[in-house]
């Protein structure tokens, strides 16, 4: 069972940075689309970032210059780089996977919580202006 946990967030200023990491677990594969989350109460959802098991990412616009997602399969380990933070960057920030070799369909899967099987409990990054 693939089990997903993340860590380092915190509370920092705005233009200051946070790197967030998600350790994975119960793998059978390295062929796996990931991607970082964030919600605010009462909103969706929604994408920030993807990379596919090949390495290719994808960004949502509000975050794209200032995050980067990467990942080291020898750790089985997601991150997600955040600078030149904002206080709307506040949010929950969830790690999620779901298996696919495919690159087209982890990039059409952006910002499609459905389309992503597992989860982690979610990391709370805050702003403050």
């Amino acid at each position: 069972q693939v089990q997903l946990v993340e860590s380092g967030g915190g509370s920092v200023q705005a233009g200051g940075s946070l790197r967030l990491s998600c350790a994975a677990s119960g793998y059978t594969s390295v062929s796996y689309c990931m991607g970082w989350f964030r919600q605010v109460p009462g909103n969706e959802r929604e994408g920030g970032a993807t990379i596919a098991s090949g390495g290719t990412t994808k960004y949502a616009d509000s975050v794209k210059g200032r995050f980067t997602i990467s990942k080291d399969n020898a750790k089985s380990t997601l991150y997600l780089q955040m600078s030149s933070l904002k206080p709307e960057d506040t949010a929950m920030y969830y790690c999620a996977a779901v298996q696919t070799a495919s690159t087209y369909y982890c990039g059409t899967s952006f910002g499609l919580p459905a389309r992503f099987l597992h989860w982690g409990q979610g990391t709370q990054g805050t702003v403050s202006s």
